[in-house]
C-alpha cells in the first residue's frame, strides 16, 4: 500500500467546505508554548495575550467535542465523554516511558496528550476524521507537542513505516464488521513483545457468543458485534495473540457520558430504555465495556 498516496488524498479533506473555514480560522490564531497540566483536564495556561472570544468561537465551530475535558486558558470544554475516567482506570496498568506508542481512533488526541506524562519516545494517533484532527490542531497549537496525527485507519497499520511497543485501541473494535481481521492488523503494527490495550462493548455471559444487532445498538448504526469476554478472547487467539488479560469491566453511566453544551446532540440518556436503563432503546443489554491487555509473542 502506498501510504504517501493515501496521505496526499486525505490532506485534501482539509479543503472540504465544512472544514476549510476551521483551518483558515486556526491559521489566524497565535502559536506559542503554553504551560500544560496533564491532569484529569488537559489544562493550558499562559501569560501571553490571547483573544479568548476568538478561541471560543473557533472551538465552538469545531463541535461536537466528544473526548476530553480540556481547559484552554480558562475556557472549559466540557466534552460528552469524561475520558479521564477511562484513562485513570487504565493508568495503573501501563508505563510508556521510552516507548513508541500508537492510539488507534485517537479522536482529538486527549489520551495522547495524557500519554506525554510518561515521556514516551514517540506518540502517533490514527483517525480518519478531518474534524477531530482540527480539534487536535487547535490544542496542539498551544501545547506544541511532537505528537504525530495521521488521517489513517487501523487498516493502514500493517503498512505503517514504524512498529509500536504499545497500541491503545479504545472504543473501535465494535465498529468493524470483521473484528478478527482488525485484530490481525493491530498485531501487525506491534513490535515483538508489544502489547495492546483494548476496550470494547461486551455482553455478560460465560459462553463464546456475540450479540449481532440488526440495525443499531444504543442508536449507533455501525456496531456489528458485541461479544462476551470469552468470545473476545477467542477472536484474539484467532488473530495470533498469545496473551489475553482482562483488566476489568465497567458499565457506562451518565457520570461518564452525557449531554453538554459542547455537543448539541443526543447522548447516553437518549440511547437507553427510559423505563429500564439496563437495556438500550432497542432492547439489548445496556453498554458494558471490557478492558483487556493482549500481547504479541
Amino acid at each position: 500500500m502506498d501510504l504517501e498516496a493515501v496521505r496526499r488524498e486525505r490532506s485534501e479533506w482539509m479543503k472540504w467546505k465544512n472544514i476549510a473555514p476551521l483551518r483558515e480560522a486556526l491559521e489566524k490564531l497565535p502559536s506559542f508554548g503554553a504551560a500544560v497540566t496533564l491532569g484529569n483536564t488537559v489544562e493550558l495556561k499562559t501569560e501571553e495575550p490571547v483573544d479568548m472570544a476568538e478561541v471560543e468561537r473557533i472551538a465552538r465551530m469545531m463541535m461536537p467535542w466528544r473526548k476530553g475535558p480540556f481547559d484552554l486558558f480558562g475556557l472549559f470544554i466540557d466534552t460528552e465523554w469524561r475520558s479521564d475516567l477511562k484513562y485513570n482506570f487504565l493508568r495503573p496498568h501501563f508505563n510508556l516511558h521510552g516507548k513508541k506508542v500508537a492510539d488507534i481512533g485517537c479522536n482529538n488526541g486527549y489520551y495522547m496528550f495524557r500519554f506525554l506524562e510518561d515521556t514516551p519516545t514517540k506518540v502517533v494517533g490514527f483517525d480518519p476524521s478531518a474534524l477531530f484532527k482540527s480539534q487536535f490542531d487547535l490544542i496542539n497549537r498551544f501545547v506544541k507537542s511532537d505528537i504525530v496525527y495521521e488521517l489513517l485507519g487501523v487498516e493502514h497499520l500493517p503498512f505503517y513505516e514504524e512498529k509500536f511497543d504499545v497500541i491503545f485501541c479504545l472504543g473501535v473494535l465494535y465498529h468493524r464488521s470483521d473484528p478478527v481481521a482488525m485484530l490481525k492488523s493491530l498485531r501487525q503494527g506491534l513490535e515483538e513483545g508489544g502489547e495492546i490495550y483494548l476496550d470494547t462493548f461486551i455482553i455478560e455471559g460465560d459462553e463464546p457468543y456475540a450479540l449481532c444487532p440488526s440495525e443499531s445498538y444504543s442508536k449507533i448504526t455501525n456496531v456489528y458485534f458485541v461479544p462476551t469476554l470469552k468470545a473476545l478472547e477467542n477472536w484474539c487467539l484467532r488473530a495470533g495473540f498469545k496473551s489475553f488479560e482482562v483488566l476489568g469491566t465497567v458499565r457506562t453511566t451518565s457520570d461518564e457520558q452525557r449531554k453538554t453544551d459542547w455537543i448539541e446532540s443526543h447522548s447516553l440518556e437518549d440511547f437507553l430504555d427510559p423505563d429500564d436503563n439496563s437495556k438500550t432503546i432497542e432492547g439489548y443489554p445496556a453498554p458494558i465495556r471490557g478492558y483487556v491487555r493482549i500481547k504479541k509473542g
